[in-house]
């Protein structure tokens, strides 16, 4: 198996290679008969020859496929921002975006898919994020309406009482 992203390279290792690094005092990897420089082991019984090698035992590979999940379009998300206060219509570029992806991937182009989802989740996004700080801003602003509406009719509901105990009213 050599994926498409992975180059093939073919070449001889050079020297003694157990993946381990060197470390001083360390001996090294243990020599097996066999290897090169080794004297040859005798086969076991009923062995035939080396694997790969005719006669020899066969060599079972395992190729698996890897499949890369399919890209995602955001219409959901898309037509939520088109419908919740839609900022600077972020929402509905979003939704546009979002469909391109959906047509994209039912064609089959999954980069261009992708390009187009990852574009409509930035704007779905940046449409959350404003949204949430305008509706930030607006309870900010309400709450401290609310205290100072509060505070002015304390104000004069005591200035009512003075003016009530003063005049005699």
């Amino acid at each position: 198996m050599n994926p498409v992203s992975y180059p093939y390279e073919n070449f001889a290792l050079q020297g003694k290679n157990d993946g381990l690094p060197a470390q001083p005092g360390y001996p090294g990897p243990p020599e097996y008969p066999g290897q090169p420089g080794q004297p040859a082991q005798p086969g076991y019984p009923g062995e035939l020859g080396q694997p790969g090698q005719p006669g020899g035992p066969m060599v079972q590979y395992t190729t698996v496929n890897i499949v890369s999940e399919a890209p995602r379009d955001h219409v959901i998300w898309s037509i939520y921002n088109l419908f919740h206060w839609n900022p600077c219509c972020l929402g509905l570029v979003a939704l546009l975006y979002s469909i391109k992806a959906r047509d994209r991937k039912m064609a089959g182009d999954m980069s261009g898919a992708r390009h187009y989802g990852s574009t409509a989740r930035c704007l779905n996004i940046w449409a959350t994020v404003l949204v949430c700080l305008f509706s930030l801003i607006c309870i900010i602003v309400v709450a401290v309406y609310i205290n100072q509406v509060k505070d002015s009719l304390h104000r004069n509901y005591q200035t009512n009482l003075n003016n009530r105990y003063r005049y005699g009213g």
